[in-house]
């Protein structure tokens, strides 16, 4: 009888953590670099998996694999099939990774087969090298090695934004509970600002001046008229009082924050191109 997914899943991590054990043990300990090099700059940082090496077989990557290191001594991704979760320390130019979880989803056999090999390469004392636009994770025997390639920040314009936070005095924090499923803009091409804040859907002139980095939404916006729940409208009623002015953007990677000269705002995250 065959075993369950995360059965499977659970034996590839521990084989791995064993083989990374023993590696470790071979080799002193050291995955490469000294003490006192200066830490991978991995925090915030997005990539594309390209392919991954394990035991000399290399796979490359389906579309959809991806690396994420959050800033939390996290990272998270997806393997192509699976989400994923690890813990991350950075010590020099040494990744330390160490999965924790992976969803269960069914996937067709090509995609199980790499997020095996991903999930095996993908842990332990990882030596890492930056060149270009390139990450490779590489573990000190050479028998494992990631591939990554930094991912572009998408196009301000026609990019779908997903509010997913508030800014305050510098400070983010999440949207209010049953607040926020809705909440997401585009600023078009064409000069204007469309979306949702929460309950109704609206429309107005934008002016954006990427030089100065500033977004000004301009005149009164068109609104659609329905009535939702408490949390929605209290969301929605805070963000137009937001938009009501000049604000400053940053984009970092697929995150976009916009604050007003008080430092009160929103934070945004692209959503993935249908």
């Amino acid at each position: 009888m065959p075993k369950p997914r995360s059965t499977t899943l659970a034996a590839v991590l521990l084989a791995a953590s064993l083989s990374v054990s023993l590696s470790a043990c071979g080799q002193g300990g050291d995955a490469g670099g000294s003490a006192g090099d200066p830490d991978l700059p991995l925090s915030g940082s997005e990539w594309t998996v390209g392919a991954v090496t394990v035991d000399g077989s290399r796979a490359q990557a389906p579309e959809g694999a991806r690396v994420d290191f959050t800033g939390e001594g996290r990272a998270q991704g997806s393997t192509g099939c699976n989400h994923f979760g690890a813990a991350v320390t950075v010590a020099g130019s040494t990744v330390t990774v160490a999965p924790d979880e992976v969803t269960e989803k069914g996937c067709p056999a090509d995609l199980r087969r790499f997020e095996t090999a991903f999930l095996a390469a993908f842990t332990g004392p990882l030596k890492g090298t930056l060149t270009d636009g390139a990450l490779t994770l590489v573990s000190a025997d050479g028998a494992r090695k990631v591939e990554l390639a930094a991912e572009p920040s998408p196009p301000l314009r026609g990019t779908t934004w997903k509010i997913d936070g508030l800014v305050s005095g510098g400070t983010a924090a999440s949207l209010p509970a049953g607040g926020g499923e809705k909440a997401r803009f585009v600023i078009g091409t064409d000069g204007r600002i469309t979306g949702n804040l929460g309950c109704n859907d609206f429309s107005a002139t934008a002016r954006l001046d990427e030089k100065a980095r500033t977004l000004t939404v301009e005149g009164p916006a068109a609104t659609t008229r329905m009535m939702c729940t408490s949390p929605q409208m209290r969301l929605e009623t805070q963000l137009y009082e937001l938009l009501d002015g000049p604000l400053s953007y940053r984009l970092d990677h697929r995150t976009l924050t916009l604050v007003d000269g008080a430092g009160e705002g929103l934070s945004a995250r692209a959503e993935a191109a249908q």
